[in-house]
């Protein structure tokens, strides 16, 4: 598996994954619907012209699940044993329709678990960036995570 084990993380240890989306309108439009989110800022091009923004604002929710999903090859494809919650979730400036996404992760702390001999939980730090280098997402995330098989 390309994903890490919990020994393979370190405090302060930093990733750039490769990985970048380009969101579009089908996405937005799609992933709200899908959700029985009706919010006009996503879905009425109309309304939303009319807002502070000037068009349709990309879900936060999909912000926040493509800045997550882009960082599992890198830290955890194939090694969690689960994700234990993400708190301090943050969207700083918004996402549009057009704009191409990317995802930084810092490590924050670790610890042995206290039920899992075999596991330990990792917290992360995530942030999504746009094309102008700008915060979009930032969240954080705990992770028990699998120790190396012995």
């Amino acid at each position: 598996m390309a994903g890490l084990y919990f020994e393979d993380f370190s405090v302060g240890q930093e990733f750039r994954h490769p990985l970048t989306r380009t969101v579009t309108e089908m996405d937005n439009t799609m992933f709200s619907l899908l959700t029985l989110n009706p919010q006009p800022l996503h879905i009425d091009a109309h309304f939303a012209e009319k807002t502070e923004f000037g068009q349709r604002i990309f879900n936060s929710l999909y912000t926040l699940g493509i800045m997550i999903g882009m960082t599992v090859y890198d830290t955890t494809l194939g090694t969690t044993v689960a994700n234990l919650g993400m708190t301090d979730v943050t969207f700083p400036k918004p996402v549009f329709h057009g704009d191409t996404l990317r995802a930084t992760t810092k490590v924050l702390s670790l610890r042995e678990s206290k039920s899992r001999p075999r596991a330990g939980i990792v917290e992360f730090e995530h942030h999504a960036l746009n094309q102008n280098d700008e915060i979009v997402g930032k969240c954080r995330r705990m992770a028990m995570m699998h120790k190396r098989p012995v």
